[in-house]
């Protein structure tokens, strides 16, 4: 269902249409790209355009998915469609949650931020054996069009850490997160056994019902 509570009919995209992946990581292109290509659409992304990225000043995984959208959007002048997403740890009150991203540093080292949170855990107490801490991650995909129309959609999956972190298939925490009833890290999995149950998928599939019925 959408976030928000739009004044009126959520706005659907046609076959053919163009649209822009709102982001500059390359993982998330790609992902959104496999799971748009289906629906006939023309995909490109914020890179290719020569759109900068807005700051992230939202509270919430929707409002920074929102504002990349609506900036998307009105640079190009086309229907856009962002992502804003991250790992939510029970044990650290849901951290790194909106920073999941910025806990990997300008150079986005994850192998450094996975450490760092795993240490962090360690030290905490909150990591005495396997399975490993709760967690989950969060997607919320923010589709916003040229004249400031906006609907967004969230998709959660549940699971738990391992360390140390397995797995190159994936990008950001994936090589340590397990989904429940899995056994294969997100980063061990290979790609459409990870959209079928992925967080950005299950956002993805309350988008597709709301906004593609053309396409």
């Amino acid at each position: 269902m959408s976030l928000s509570a739009p004044t009126v009919k959520v706005r659907r995209l046609e076959k053919g249409q163009r649209l822009v992946a709102a982001t500059h990581n390359a993982g998330k292109v790609r992902e959104l790209h496999d799971l748009l290509v289906p629906h006939a659409l023309g995909v490109v992304s914020a890179a290719e355009l020569g759109l900068p990225e807005p700051e992230e000043t939202g509270t919430t995984f929707q409002a920074n998915a929102e504002l990349k959208a609506l900036a998307a959007a009105r640079g190009a002048g086309l229907p856009a469609l962002a992502d804003d997403s991250g790992l939510e740890v029970a044990a650290l009150d849901g951290a790194p949650g909106i920073y999941s991203a910025r806990w990997a540093g300008p150079e986005r080292n994850f192998r450094l931020a996975m450490q760092w949170l795993a240490e962090e855990l360690r030290e905490r107490g909150d990591w005495a054996g396997q399975p490993g801490p709760r967690a989950n991650f969060t997607a919320v995909l923010s589709l916003a069009w040229p004249d400031g129309t906006v609907d967004s959609f969230e998709g959660k999956v549940y699971g738990h850490l391992v360390w140390p972190p397995r797995g190159d298939k994936g990008f950001g925490y994936d090589p340590m997160f397990v989904a429940d009833g899995e056994t294969l890290t997100f980063g061990e999995m290979e790609p459409a056994r990870k959209h079928a149950i992925s967080h950005r998928a299950r956002a993805f599939a309350l988008f597709s019902s709301a906004c593609l019925g053309g396409a």
